[in-house]
């Protein structure tokens, strides 16, 4: 964002909490109902009748340069978040109480992550993941975090604290899979398997303690990555995915049981598809969440206590290949030129497309699930994709016969969601603010990336046998944009999120 480096935490956390509630009202509020309009070096647009404009650049990023503004009286006058807050609720109508706080204490959030943050860690790869400050680009309340204490657990602020070792009675234990991690990270007494726990949940959770679960007291020291709940263990070389029973942007992030299950069949399931992937994109790489463990005591702890075991990213890469999460990409990407995206587009979007039409598997792949292996010289050299919870079945393409009903429907999505749920992840969130990133405020290297994009995928497309889909996409299909600011609005579950329609880069 232009400026921000020289403002006070309050100043700058006002300027991004009122960037992105600016965007949501472009591209759900406005945008909708025909009330933007470009008028450069402005973009125009009209909410609850009052009409505002910012200086914008990147495309559909919606990059700022300089502060947003409304008319009034003839004078245009600096924009605030809480005028902003106050024309949103009266164009939407009806009547949701908590909008204005969320925001609010979004804003407040940031405000108190810059107050905190330090230096950040050595590992590049985790500094990468405690780099989000301002988080989602695109969500009225994106640093909106319920629970006390969460600073302290806050990756953006370079947090890193120990985890909670528990002993679960071996007759109560719940696992599936390879939880062999686990083992190193101390030592539970005769008759007791060891459960990792995270301190936050724990208070959250208040479980009851005694025969069947025992407090061992502080394990090692883990820092956690941009999603809070899931944690790097250097000294077990593992991500721990933890439950946290908050509200983090628009979800409760807890491990629900059929979750835990499914990590693990899917990745028993998806081992040989990218064994065969990566033989025809040699840059894929993803990350195994080979077993999960648990306490079998009912299932608010059976939930709230599961920890899923994923592979370390750098356990994934190849030597002399630096993983570098893809949302810090989107913050500044190290390169400003052509090749660099060319790299970049063909390791990221190849293998999900192949993944979709060749093998009916949606991967999630917004800026948050992918790594970006740069080697040496700092060229995209891998892609890395993780988290399963995302991860779907396309529906018809598999058999499901042997799984329990409920695991079976988490995993699968059909065709047309899953297709939009691919291009949402991979152009509108992802590959948009990449190509934000590289060209700058230069709007001819912006055409020309995509213009790249294109042919990259149309070449890809014709391997495929121009599936219709992405026929359509090439051909200027628009885009579908996850409604980050409609759910929140609605109070509605984030599985809820509708899509709005937006311009195609790629026309």
């Amino acid at each position: 964002m232009h400026g921000l480096a020289i403002e006070a935490p309050s100043a700058l956390a006002e300027e991004a909490t009122l960037a992105a509630l600016l965007r949501c009202c472009v591209r759900e509020v406005a945008g909708p109902r025909g009330l933007v309009w470009p008028a450069p070096p402005y973009l125009l647009l009209r909410v609850a009748g009052t009409l505002l404009r910012a200086r914008t650049y990147g495309g559909a990023a919606l990059r700022f340069d300089g502060p947003p503004e409304r008319l009034e009286g003839g004078t245009w006058r600096p924009l605030t978040t809480d005028e902003l807050v106050g024309l949103v609720e009266t164009e939407l109508q009806g009547h949701n109480g908590e909008f204005a706080g969320q925001v609010a204490a979004s804003r407040d959030a940031v405000a108190a992550i810059l107050e905190a943050r330090a230096e950040p860690p050595a590992d590049p790869w985790l500094a990468s993941e405690q780099s989000l400050v301002y988080g989602h680009p695109f969500h009225p309340s994106p640093k909106a975090r319920g629970g006390d204490g969460w600073l302290r657990y806050a990756p953006e602020a370079h947090a890193e604290f120990p985890v909670r070792l528990l002993g679960v009675r071996e007759d109560v234990l719940a696992e599936e899979g390879d939880v062999s991690a686990l083992e190193g990270m101390g030592r539970a007494p005769d008759g007791y398997r060891l459960l990792p726990a995270h301190p936050w949940q724990l208070d959250l959770l208040r479980p009851a303690l005694g025969t069947d679960l025992v407090d061992l007291g502080p394990g090692p020291v883990v820092m956690p990555t941009s999603s809070v709940r899931t944690v790097y263990a250097p000294e077990a070389g593992v991500c721990l995915k933890f439950s946290l029973d908050v509200r983090i942007t628009n979800c409760v992030r807890k491990n629900a049981w059929y979750e835990l299950a499914g990590a693990v069949e899917l990745t028993s399931r998806l081992k040989p598809i990218f064994d065969e992937i990566s033989v025809k994109h040699p840059a894929t790489r993803w990350l195994p969440e080979p077993g999960y463990r648990s306490a079998a005591l009912g299932t608010r702890l059976h939930e709230g206590l599961g920890v899923i075991v994923r592979q370390s990213p750098w356990a994934a890469c190849s030597p002399g290949v630096t993983p570098v999460l893809a949302a810090a990409l989107a913050l500044d990407a190290p390169a400003r030129d052509s090749v660099w995206w060319s790299a970049y587009v063909s390791a990221v979007a190849l293998p999900v497309l192949e993944l979709y039409f060749t093998h009916g598997v949606v991967l999630e792949p917004h800026l948050q699930n992918v790594l970006v292996g740069l080697d040496a010289s700092g060229m995209p050299a891998e892609a890395v994709f993780r988290d399963l919870e995302g991860t779907k079945l396309v529906a018809g393409r598999h058999d499901l016969g042997g799984l329990h009903p409920e695991v079976a429907r988490a995993l699968t999505y059909d065709a047309e969601r899953g297709w939009a749920r691919v291009v949402y992840c991979l152009l509108v969130n992802h590959l948009t603010e990449i190509a934000a990133a590289v060209a700058g405020q230069d709007d001819g290297l912006l055409r020309e990336l995509w213009r790249i994009a294109r042919g990259l995928l149309a070449k890809h497309a014709a391997d495929l046998g121009w599936p219709l889909p992405l026929s359509d996409l090439l051909a200027g299909a628009p885009l579908p944009a996850k409604a980050n600011l409609g759910v929140r609005w609605a109070r509605a579950a984030d599985r809820a999120a509708g899509y709005v329609p937006i311009a195609n880069p790629l026309a």
